[in-house]
């Protein structure tokens, strides 16, 4: 029989191989971040590496500002998925020999751009050349109070799933680089409301929320109609195309309706959508044939 090949497979597999994780660990393998005990007392440092990769995440004709910015806020976003605040970025960028100097100086503002508006400093990194396409990786630290990390797991049946924002068409309608990781509100979330689970949707919820669920040891429950599309988005695309970076999160139902008057108040720009709820272990409903993004599956 033929091993599965996809993402998540391969992370498991992987998961097996590695050596056992320390006390000092306090989320590994399989979250948005790695989160290990900080001299701080009372406080988690975030660990999130990512990569931008040329003719998959970004196009030779993309603004190289833009490339830089998207590398950077990939990893922040993470970082705003467990509930803390990025700190400190190493970035490796390895570019074909037409990507000039100019480009890179480009890209490198773009980096820049994102660390003044999300507080983090870029501290180190490398240069390298390469025959293939480039790729642009992020190295990133951060911090949260040990109180406020919240991670994929701890979600319960019965909790109530919401989403920030829209989703689908980001790679037509460009929001895939210009994208807000959601720092702010995720902060207000886990200070006033506690959410039991999050994590940022980076390869669709038709990928996203299964894992999630898995996590949890929930399955969950979709109303499709809910699901709020970018415009011109279809249903299918939303639910598949990936590349939002817009939270996901379950969340008491006790909660909920006091929630989504506090968010209406507190950010009355942004979107928030009750798309359905957690169940029972093994339900999986309402997100019908579509798959998301694999970054490894052919």
């Amino acid at each position: 029989m033929k091993k599965k090949s996809g993402e998540d497979a391969v992370l498991a597999r992987l998961k097996r191989l590695l050596r056992r994780t320390p006390p000092s660990v306090h989320a590994g393998i399989g979250d948005d971040c790695a989160a290990v005990k900080s001299g701080r007392r009372g406080f988690l440092t975030l660990l999130k590496t990512d990569c931008v990769v040329e003719g998959r995440h970004f196009s030779p004709r993309d603004s190289a500002a833009a490339i830089g910015w998207k590398a950077a806020c990939r990893a922040v976003s993470d970082m705003a998925a467990c509930g803390g605040e990025p700190r400190f970025a190493l970035v490796t960028c390895v570019v074909r020999p037409e990507q000039t100097t100019r480009w890179i100086d480009g890209l490198y503002r773009g980096i820049e751009k994102a660390a003044r508006t999300y507080g983090f400093h870029v501290v180190g990194g490398e240069l390298a050349r390469t025959d293939g396409p480039a790729v642009i990786s992020v190295a990133m630290t951060g911090e949260v109070a040990g109180a406020d990390f919240v991670g994929r797991v701890g979600g319960r049946s019965g909790d109530v799933l919401f989403v920030t924002g829209l989703l689908g068409g980001s790679l037509s309608s460009g929001w895939h680089l210009r994208f807000q990781p959601r720092v702010e509100q995720a902060r207000w979330l886990v200070r006033n409301f506690r959410p039991h689970s999050m994590m940022d949707l980076s390869d669709g919820l038709a990928a996203d929320l299964p894992r999630l669920a898995k996590a949890g040891g929930t399955g969950f429950v979709v109303d499709p109609e809910s699901v709020p599309r970018r415009p011109g988005a279809s249903l299918r695309q939303a639910l598949g195309d990936g590349e939002d970076f817009e939270l996901l999160f379950a969340l008491d139902p006790r909660k909920a309706v006091r929630l989504e008057a506090a968010w209406k108040k507190k950010f009355p720009r942004l979107r928030l959508t009750r798309i359905g709820h957690l169940a029972a272990r093994g339900v999986a409903r309402g997100l019908g044939e579509a798959r998301g993004y694999d970054h490894i599956a052919r």
